[in-house]
């Protein structure tokens, strides 16, 4: 199974924003981001750090019920936006 790349919080969150994510409130630890995909609006919250996230917890953003953008959807959205 592919390994999913090192990547701090805030790049994440700059890159989801390159993708039309708005972001939301801010809290001590991190940002709420959000998208409408047709009548239904996707919400995730993204950790501010600068050290990499660990592999759960990217997978856990990526996933079914947060961002559905998986392993592959990162991978197109570095490539398209490059990794801030």
């Amino acid at each position: 199974m592919e390994q999913l790349p090192a990547i701090s919080g805030k790049q994440l969150m700059k890159l989801l924003m390159k993708d039309g994510w708005q972001a939301g409130r801010h809290a001590t630890h991190g940002r709420t981001l959000s998208k409408r995909f047709g009548s239904r609006t996707r919400v995730t919250f993204i950790p501010d750090k600068s050290k990499a996230l660990p592999q759960g917890t990217l997978s856990a953003i990526l996933g079914h019920k947060q961002t559905q953008l998986g392993r592959k959807g990162l991978s197109e959205l570095i490539e398209k936006h490059g990794l801030p």
